[in-house]
């Protein structure tokens, strides 16, 4: 027994004179979160421009440029169709239906963005929580132009809509300049034709 209480006390002291080399990797810090970019920053402060009045943005807009890394943008970006969503702005609620060709035929997308409590900011439930999308009017004149954000967790997609199927070049420009400060550059910003827009449509795909 003698024995045992001294082989105990033996380790116990070696435990203790344990080099602190070995203490040290054994409990490693938790190394810093890597700090986190200008543009992720900026992807985290956005917020909708301040006054958006959504019930002015009621009516047919004509969709001219899009600022995306979306894998299918990224894909087929060189052939993207015409396309026009109008906005009708119903109590809490604004139905959109998007028109475009899809394999040569008009399709109609209804879609329902819901209002929030913060003006100029829209939600789009996806069937999934990691699907859904804040949808925000970061600047419009209601008449002539909008720009708006597609948020789905820290990703983001930037639209640039016209009451036309043209805008003047300083707001194309001020689009493109916004979208560098969210790391989306000349490479992954698509232009929509101006022409070719359906004129009715063949097919119905009902997202509300």
């Amino acid at each position: 027994m003698i024995r045992f209480w001294l082989l105990f006390f033996a380790l116990a002291w070696l435990g203790f004179w344990e080099p602190a080399e070995a203490r040290r990797a054994r409990f490693k810090p938790t190394p810093p979160k890597p700090k986190k970019s200008e543009a992720e920053q900026a992807i985290e402060k956005l917020a909708p421009g301040q006054n958006i009045n959504i019930d002015q943005m009621s009516g047919k807009w004509y969709l001219l440029t899009v600022a995306s890394r979306c894998k299918n943008l990224l894909e087929s970006g060189f052939k993207v169709e015409s396309t026009t969503a109008a906005w009708t702005v119903t109590g809490d609620k604004v139905s959109v239906s998007t028109v475009r060709k899809l394999n040569f035929e008009c399709w109609e997308i209804k879609q329902n963005y819901m209002r929030t409590k913060t003006p100029g900011q829209l939600f789009l439930k996806g069937k999934r929580p990691a699907e859904n999308v804040d949808i925000m009017v970061l600047e419009t004149d209601y008449s002539s132009y909008a720009t708006v954000v597609f948020k789905r967790a820290e990703k983001i997609t930037m639209k640039l809509y016209g009451r036309s199927s043209e805008v003047p070049d300083n707001i194309v420009d001020k689009f493109e300049d916004r979208a560098k400060t969210f790391n989306l550059g000349l490479d992954v910003i698509f232009q929509y034709p101006d022409y070719g827009f359906c004129e009715s449509t063949e097919k119905v795909l009902d997202l509300t």
